[in-house]
């Protein structure tokens, strides 16, 4: 800081430390790596305050996704079908992901075919809100499948 206080520059640590005492502010080592190292005179208590004021805001401004679960079974009628593609629907609108899962008790799980085109048959009565994230897959003795809300 030579000359004026606007001017950046080169100064030695103690005029350095001078200036930030006789403004009242503190001096802050911006980037030790530098030759010289930089420094900033600045009220440093505001500048945290800031910072976590950015932060906090970026954080409420920030998506929080929501995954709803509906689970079906292989042998699922048809007016239970619709009912669980309406919730789906509305948890869709509202901005949720959906995973939709076949679960297998017993031997059913020789109907394998049968779970599967139940997913991709839910998926279809879902697609003016929803596309499939992920098509079905079975893992152990469930066959899941995630949707996810269409952009609008």
């Amino acid at each position: 800081m030579v000359g004026d206080n606007t001017e950046p520059g080169i100064v030695n640590l103690r005029d350095a430390l001078d200036l930030a005492q006789k403004l009242e502010l503190d001096l802050v080592e911006i980037s030790p790596a530098a030759n010289p190292p930089v420094c900033k005179v600045m009220d440093y208590q505001k500048f945290l305050y800031e910072q976590k004021k950015k932060q906090k805001e970026m954080k409420s401004k920030a998506t929080k996704i929501v995954v709803k679960e509906i689970r079906l079974g292989p042998n699922t009628d048809d007016h239970d079908f619709k009912f669980k593609v309406n919730h789906a629907i509305g948890f869709l609108k509202d901005g949720n992901k959906v995973k939709v899962d076949v679960f297998f008790r017993g031997r059913s799980i020789v109907y394998k075919d049968q779970g599967e085109i139940l997913l991709l048959r839910f998926a279809e009565a879902c697609i003016e809100v929803g596309k499939p994230e992920q098509m079905p897959k079975l893992e152990g003795k469930r066959m899941i499948m995630i949707l996810t809300p269409a952009k609008k």
